[in-house]
């Protein structure tokens, strides 16, 4: 079985964190294989002055995006302090008195999933203040094999969007931090506490770790499967799925026609997968209370399936299909002027011609240089093999 950052620290306490004064970044899913919080295990080792919370809460109970949290102390007397709100990155008294930021994550593998960013202003926060950052390492759920989608165009650099990557990265926390604090010349002291026995191309239920949520909307590991194309509909009036008990899996709206959709998206773009016509009504979010036609994505060979094609073909078919598709007006992860959907896909102009149409396969060969030279860059920090 795969162990975690925390699960090794927690057999075998690490002398760097033996007295520190420690500020721990995480959520409710911080937890080893056994269930421990991750709070308790620092604790053992370390004097907790204070907790930080990414998007969602500690808790993970807040829905959408630009929902926030607040601060609150905890029964423990520890102050835990939101990096979701009116700051997203830690202040001076967040971090007072502290000599050691500690972080444990859950990402899912995306360039959109705003972890990553939080982890990257706290190590900028952390560099300014001389506290040293540490990262427990965990899988990424959806391999570290698998790379796919075109670079982050850095003028559309944003809390989904905080350096150049593709929208399915391969990368672990650890990696994605180690790569982005000496690229972007952060330059924090950062150590990361490696996993053990888990390498590139397992999927989370090659790990035999449990699936704890790390977000409301992602339950389980499937959910994370199908995340690097489905969260690309966040930008239109597509439900995808929110509101309902399989978020990301469905999609569709009032206004699909399935079959001629289906029709016209290339077969390439449904390997590994198969689309199943639904109806689905979302309790709340896009088209709460009305009956949506659409898919349920069932993956059938996780490692052959690409789902950030499979949704920009879906995409360019429902465009040139249904009159009623729209996409979704600012603002949206706390950019109040630029399209969700440019924010998104991370390109203006891939998101222009997906939306005229254009063919995906074709777009992919186009951006595949730009993926080569991200592939080179983060060869050099990879952990595993």
């Amino acid at each position: 079985m795969t162990r975690t950052g925390l699960d090794r620290i927690a057999a075998e306490p690490p002398p760097f964190l033996a007295g520190a004064k420690a500020v721990l970044l995480c959520n409710q899913a911080s937890v080893s294989a056994r269930f421990v919080h991750a709070r308790d295990i620092v604790a053992r080792s370390a004097e907790l002055v204070a907790i930080l919370s990414p998007q969602h809460g500690f808790f993970s109970e807040k829905q959408d995006n630009m929902i926030e949290s607040g601060h609150f102390t905890g029964p423990d007397g520890i102050p835990v302090f939101s990096l979701y709100g009116e700051t997203r990155r830690p202040t001076a008294e967040m971090l007072s008195g502290a000599d050691t930021l500690v972080v444990d994550l859950q990402d899912v593998g995306v360039r959109v999933y705003t972890f990553i960013s939080t982890v990257v202003h706290c190590l900028e926060e952390a560099a300014g203040a001389g506290i040293r950052v540490v990262v427990l390492d965990r899988p990424n759920p959806v391999s570290g094999a698998v790379v796919e989608g075109n670079v982050l165009d850095p003028g559309l650099r944003s809390f989904v969007g905080i350096f150049p990557m593709p929208m399915r990265h391969g990368m672990t926390m650890g990696e994605l931090a180690m790569m982005i604090n000496r690229e972007a010349g952060i330059n924090a002291e950062l150590e990361v506490v490696a996993m053990g026995g888990w390498d590139r191309s397992m999927f989370f239920a090659d790990t035999g770790l449990p699936w704890t949520f790390p977000s409301p909307n992602m339950p389980s590991p499937l959910t994370a499967l199908v995340y690097p194309g489905q969260v690309v509909w966040e930008g239109t009036n597509v439900s995808e799925g929110r509101g309902t008990a399989l978020p990301f899996e469905l999609f569709g709206a009032p206004f699909f026609p399935p079959g001629e959709i289906l029709g016209a998206v290339p077969p390439e773009a449904l390997a590994g997968c198969v689309l199943r016509e639904i109806v689905f009504e979302p309790v709340s979010n896009k088209w709460a209370g009305e009956s949506c036609r659409g898919f349920h994505i069932h993956v059938t060979d996780p490692a052959r399936f690409r789902p950030y094609r499979l949704t920009l073909a879906m995409l360019a078919a429902v465009a040139r299909i249904c009159p009623e598709f729209g996409l979704k007006p600012p603002p949206y992860e706390y950019e109040f002027e630029k399209r969700p959907l440019d924010l998104i896909i991370g390109d203006r102009g891939i998101a222009d011609r997906v939306l005229e149409g254009g063919n995906v396969l074709a777009l992919e060969g186009e951006w595949r240089a730009g993926l080569d030279d991200f592939m080179k860059m983060r060869k050099q920090y990879l952990l595993y093999r």
